[in-house]
């Protein structure tokens, strides 16, 4: 065991925590773990990791801990319930909350930690199981620069991509806003699922290309660049690359609503975007979509 590096817990090794916490095991100062599964521990235990029967147990024992449980009421037993993590820990330990949880709940908790002298930082995740398995999560923190500071090796083990999202709480107002782009995605993938099989399309097909192009070009995120969602005003250089996505997107968007229209297909998440799109690139409709409006209006 290293006396340079703390030592680490993990709370929770579930389908997300197990795999990240397998990438601790030969972290130099050491690792203990608890989950209520005896089958989820000895893995661990097997491969020379402590293992604690309470969270209260592993803040005895560690100093920067993660969490991955179910929701904000498990969170809240596992840091300050009868057998938490507040019973044991000692000042300057850090607690990294890795659960999806209410940006409230995490301030809230940071708060009752702070009195303890103990830093608390919402760090959930991102990238599935598949992510974890690989080792390729991103990491989105709150928390203060010191305790940033002192996660973000340990998260490195587990994560390619580690943020500092600001103070307590951001690190989940980023996941949420992160997955309402995820979540978005998925419903306009089943309506363009819907379009592509009344045309009589193969939807294993459209997927492939689909999962394709988004690994060249990015999908949604290749969007999110600039430092603010305001309006593009003249000479930002920004102007004419979201100017083109525009175009194109307005283009497009028509083009599929047109086809939707031809086969009695309901499209209103195309609807939505073709409505929202430059607006939310900073951007007025271009000529063909303003005039096309207008059209429609006195029509």
């Amino acid at each position: 065991m290293s006396a340079r590096e703390p030592r680490l817990g993990y709370i929770g090794l579930g389908n997300m925590g197990a795999p990240m916490a397998q990438r601790l095991l030969d972290w130099p100062g050491g690792l203990v773990v608890c989950d209520a599964r005896e089958t989820a521990t000895a893995p661990f235990a097997d491969k020379g990791a402590s293992v604690a029967a309470t969270p209260a147990d592993v803040a005895a024992d560690a100093t920067v801990i993660s969490i991955t449980v179910l929701d904000d009421a498990q969170v809240r037993d596992v840091v300050t319930g009868d057998n938490g993590i507040l019973r044991t820990a000692r000042p300057g330990t850090v607690v990294a909350v890795h659960s999806t949880i209410s940006d409230a709940t995490a301030v809230e908790l940071a708060e009752r930690c702070r009195a303890q002298q103990v830093d608390l930082v919402d760090a959930p995740v991102s990238g599935g199981a598949p992510g974890a398995e690989q080792g390729r999560l991103a990491v989105m923190v709150g928390g203060s620069d010191d305790a940033f500071a002192t996660v973000k090796a340990p998260f490195s083990r587990f994560s390619d991509l580690v943020v500092h999202a600001g103070p307590v709480g951001a690190g989940t107002r980023m996941k949420l806003a992160r997955n309402l782009v995820h979540f978005v995605a998925f419903t306009a993938a089943t309506e363009a699922a819907r379009l592509a099989e009344a045309a009589g399309l193969d939807l294993r097909r459209l997927g492939q290309v689909v999962r394709h192009s988004d690994a060249v070009t990015g999908g949604p995120g290749a969007i999110l660049w600039r430092e603010t969602s305001a309006r593009i005003e003249l000479g930002d250089p920004w102007l004419p690359i979201m100017s083109h996505v525009r175009d194109l997107g307005e283009k497009d968007l028509s083009l599929a609503l047109s086809l939707g229209d031809d086969l009695g297909v309901e499209l209103p998440l195309a609807h939505q975007a073709l409505r929202h799109l430059a607006a939310g690139l900073g951007l007025t409709h271009s000529a063909v979509t303003a005039t096309a409006d207008t059209d429609r209006s006195r029509s």
